[in-house]
């Protein structure tokens, strides 16, 4: 996919925050002498999606990566942060709307299909008449490769990568400049996965739609994205354009994310991966979030938060390792080694 870094952004985040509080009820804390208990979802984290772009957040599940898409879609507050559309072709902001993980959990079961995808054409009155909205609906059935007839269907009556096409149609039904793709191909097989991703692709082109797409699969973030960012316990470890961070990637965590990848040219390779669970994000890690699974940590690394540095190339990481351009192949070239130490 050819880069957009240089298109204005259709999306800028700045300073994002999310915490969510999961204390115990004020009576119990004080009878147990408990505090209050915040788990720390996402740690002010900056981004953009230029227009026409497709920008991933990949990460372990935990990272935070889905919070970041219901604070885009508005399904959640931001405890801090700013959130800013560019102002759109439709009206004074961005349109935008959300692709969910699981098809059926967000289509409704008791609903044909047609009255599904009719729904946002109907609230939001993009068309004047029944008939145009019935129009309107098939037209946008046969767009993401069904038919139809399948309108008159439930959505039980079909498989999930037909589900999700439905979730993809419903979704532009309100005609949206911006889609915030939430794991869509998770649950699904790896077959139908290729082919919603190539009818996602399709639809971008053809209908110059802007993505943020939430996955924890780096091939699947390879085929859709101009450009990666590598989320760990709420925080952007690195960013950069897709063919750079698979080349050349700088902060040990992707690394070790790209170890992960299936190679079929090598199908028995051993893997050094880095060991340890993922810290709770109720008690994160003091200075960098990764050093407690890092082979490569320093006494620094577990006292300092590691400033965001912008390398030459355009790539952000955040590591105390990657001082400059030549720090960062060092990394690269060090990482096995020193998981094999650890």
């Amino acid at each position: 996919m050819t880069t957009n870094s240089r298109k204005s952004p259709a999306l800028s985040v700045k300073g994002l925050v999310k915490t969510f509080e999961v204390s115990a009820p004020w009576l119990n804390r004080v009878i147990e002498r408990k505090s209050r208990q915040f788990v720390h979802a996402v740690n002010d984290i900056d981004f953009t999606v230029p227009a026409g772009g497709c920008l991933s957040i990949v990460g372990e599940s935990g990272c935070g990566k889905s919070t970041v898409a219901r604070l885009i879609t508005g399904l959640h507050r931001p405890s801090a942060g700013e959130i800013r559309f560019a102002p759109g072709q439709k009206g004074a902001t961005l349109s935008a709307q959300m692709i969910f993980q699981d098809p059926y959990a967000s289509l409704n079961p008791r609903w044909r299909v047609k009255n599904i995808i009719a729904e946002p054409l109907r609230e939001l009155k993009l068309r004047d008449t029944a008939e145009a909205i019935m129009a309107r609906v098939e037209e946008l059935l046969l767009t993401v490769g069904l038919s139809a007839s399948d309108g008159e269907k439930f959505p039980h009556e079909f498989s999930g990568g037909q589900r999700q096409r439905i979730s993809i149609a419903r979704a532009l039904a309100s005609e949206p400049e911006f889609l915030v793709c939430d794991e869509p191909t998770s649950a699904l097989d790896v077959s139908v996965q290729a082919q919603v991703l190539n009818l996602m692709r399709r639809l971008q082109d053809e209908l110059g739609l802007t993505y943020l797409f939430i996955s924890h699969d780096m091939s699947v973030v390879r085929h859709m994205s101009d450009r990666i960012a590598v989320m760990y316990l709420g925080r952007i470890v690195e960013e950069g354009d897709t063919e750079e961070l698979f080349a050349r990637p700088r902060h040990p965590y992707t690394q070790l994310l790209l170890q992960t990848i299936p190679d079929i040219n090598a199908p028995k390779r051993d893997r050094e991966l880095a060991g340890g669970e993922v810290p709770s994000p109720l008690k994160l890690p003091s200075g960098c979030p990764f050093h407690p699974r890092c082979p490569m940590a320093t006494a620094r690394c577990s006292v300092d938060v590691p400033e965001v540095r912008m390398l030459t190339n355009g790539t952000r990481v955040a590591c105390h390792l990657v001082e400059d351009e030549a720090a960062g192949s060092d990394v690269v070239a060090s990482y096995a080694s020193a998981a094999r130490r650890s």
